[in-house]
């Protein structure tokens, strides 16, 4: 789907559309669903860009995914990996997760790169439960969300999604961190695999809790 007209970002399965400067924390403990959902949030359309800071996968990975939620988008994105080679222009590496400061001004160059072609920006981190397993303390995690992804989120016309796989060992309590985390995320989105191919949204924002079935 096209992006709305005014300052509205359209989502598809119920969690948009999505009012820019929308931050979506993204929980489950299925990684195959959680990148289905992610993509969909993340995948920008036409006259918008999208940076994507990837764990584990590799750049060209990440386009695939993308462009499997929405034509072309992967086209429209940049990715900093922590995995693979750099690409051209649009696919960086990173080589220490937990250098969050290294990290930050790398993903800040390359959303500044991408609000020159346009304002309307999609970014996201797939997963963020990687990086908070590098860290020694998971507090590290939430000064890089609020100083960095979150500040580029609420300073730009743009949206943003933050993946968390909750089966991960990240060295912390996983509902204390997830509980921690959503007091600066706007909306929480709850994945639950059902089936083959089948998943549960339990989406919680500020008009209420909802449930929705998807396919992914």
């Amino acid at each position: 789907m096209s992006s709305l007209s005014a300052d509205g970002f359209e989502v598809s399965d119920g969690i948009g559309p999505l009012e820019s400067g929308t931050s979506v924390l993204l929980t489950g403990d299925d990684t195959d669903a959680l990148e289905s959902v992610f993509a969909r949030v993340v995948a920008p359309a036409d006259g918008e860009r999208s940076v994507v800071l990837a764990t584990d996968s590799r750049g060209r990975a990440v386009k695939r995914s993308l462009n499997g939620a929405k034509r072309g988008a992967g086209d429209r994105s940049s990715v900093l990996t922590a995995a693979g080679s750099p690409s051209g222009d649009d696919i960086k590496t990173v080589d220490d997760l937990s250098d969050l400061t290294g990290m930050g001004m790398e993903f800040a160059a390359l959303a500044a790169d991408s609000q020159q072609e346009t304002d309307r920006f999609r970014t996201g981190i797939f997963l963020c439960s990687t990086i908070a397993g590098e860290l020694d303390d998971t507090r590290s995690l939430y000064r890089f969300l609020n100083s960095t992804f979150l500040t580029e989120i609420r300073r730009s016309d743009g949206i943003g999604v933050c993946a968390l796989d909750t089966s991960a060992d990240i060295g912390a309590n996983m509902d204390s961190t997830v509980t921690g985390l959503k007091t600066s995320f706007k909306s929480h989105v709850a994945v639950e695999a059902t089936g083959p191919g089948e998943a549960t949204l339990t989406i919680s924002d500020a008009d209420g809790e909802r449930a929705v079935d998807v396919s992914i």
